[in-house]
This record gives C-alpha cells, structure tokens and sequence, in this order.
C-alpha cells in the first residue's frame, strides 16, 4: 500500500508534472532542504514531512472534483511547513508544548512564503493550526483540506517504517523509553478514526487493526523474558 512512500513519486509531486494543482513547489522544497533545522530530527524529520506531502498530494487526486488547484496548492504548502524546523525535544513546564512547535512553523512559513501566495497566509496558517496537538478544534469543525492534513499528519504510523519512525523516534524525542511509546501507540492507534473517505479508502480498518495486533505481538515479546 504504501510503497513509494516517500521519494519515489517526490519530482512529480515537487514539479506538478501531472498538472493538478496551481503553479509547482520547487522554491519550498530547497527552502526545506537547505533552510529546515530539523532534517535529522528522530521524528520530526524530513521523512515525516515528505511522507505527510505524499499523502496529501494523494488526497488532491482523489478530491480532484472537489477541490480548486488553489486550494490544492495551499495544501501542499502546508504540508512542506506543518513541522518546519521543529525542536524534536520536550518544552518542560508547558500546559501545550506542541503550541511551540507550531509557532515555530508559522514563523518559517511568514518568513519564506512566496509573493504570489501571500494572500492566502491566513488560510495556509490555519491549516498548520488544525495539525497542533492536543487538538484545540474538533475535526467536525474543520473544513475539507483541514481534515486531510490532520490525516496525513497521522498516518505515520501505518508507515511500513512505523517502529523505528515512531516508535524509536518519538522515544527519543519525547526523552523516554520505547516500549512506553509503543503501549502509548496501541491506544493511540484503538482510537484512530479518520475524518475523510480518502483516508479511510487508503486505510481500511482492516489495515489499522493489523497494525494494532502486529504491535500488541511486538509488546508481548518484548515483555515475555526479563530484560537482557
């Protein structure tokens, strides 16, 4: 399902080579390889950012018929940005630390957005808000492209590559254990429900409850033997 999960299509989605949205994305794209702090982040890395692109550009051929090249772009955008130049560390002492996170990659955002996008900041920006964890608006308040880019953004971890992307990364990010990440994900992953029919037809609850019973395997293995 998930094979080209990263690079294999990056050109055609970077170049706009199949004409689907407005204009292309190369200007942000090396503003993300050559500006972004947080390439190597364990978690928050350009995998993650690329893998979130991928996703949403998916989701523009799907709701092709519902969606203008406009808005399309204005997704994508927000996707290259969502997590640009995120710490990949803890903010002790803070009620809603990925508030930091955010703001960080709305500071990235207004400082590089292109002259022709500019207008449509407020709408770029509000859509890296509806990716801010704990999420301060329900997903039944968010318009369409709202709802595919808090989609995207969690499907990492239906990745092929989710134990050392997730589980790994999210230990050494959030600076504990990573069997503690991995009992967190199988709760994480009991509760997911997606909010479009793009990403529900791309991960069928059959799919999630495989990932479910492959890391409560992974879980009992781990925990059958004392500790070497």
């Amino acid at each position: 399902m998930l094979v080209s999960e990263v690079t294999g299509d990056l050109p055609t989605v970077i170049g706009n080579e199949e004409r689907l949205y407005e204009g292309e994305l190369t200007f942000y794209f090396r503003i993300l390889f050559f500006k972004s702090s947080n390439l190597h982040n364990p978690y928050h890395n350009l995998r993650h950012t690329l893998h979130v692109l991928w996703l949403s550009h998916k989701a523009c051929r799907y709701y092709q018929n519902q969606l203008s090249p406009r808005q399309m772009r204005n997704l994508l955008i927000t996707a290259l940005f969502h997590d640009f130049d995120h710490p990949g560390h803890p903010h002790p002492g803070e009620d809603e630390p990925d508030r930091i996170n955010t703001q960080i990659a709305l500071a990235a955002l207004r400082r590089y957005i292109m002259p022709d996008d500019r207008a449509f900041l407020p709408e770029i920006e509000a859509l890296i808000e509806a990716t801010q964890y704990p999420y301060k608006t329900g997903s039944d308040r968010l318009d369409l492209l709202g709802k595919i880019i808090r989609d995207a953004d969690l499907a990492q971890a239906l990745s092929p590559v989710w134990i050392q992307q997730v589980i790994i990364g999210l230990a050494q990010e959030w600076e504990v254990k990573p069997i503690e990440v991995l009992r967190k994900q199988i709760t994480f992953l009991a509760r997911l429900r997606f909010n479009t029919e793009w990403a529900r037809e791309f991960f069928p609850q059959g799919f999630v409850q495989a990932k479910i019973d492959e890391a409560e395997q992974l879980l009992r293995l781990l925990q059958s033997e004392p500790a070497v």
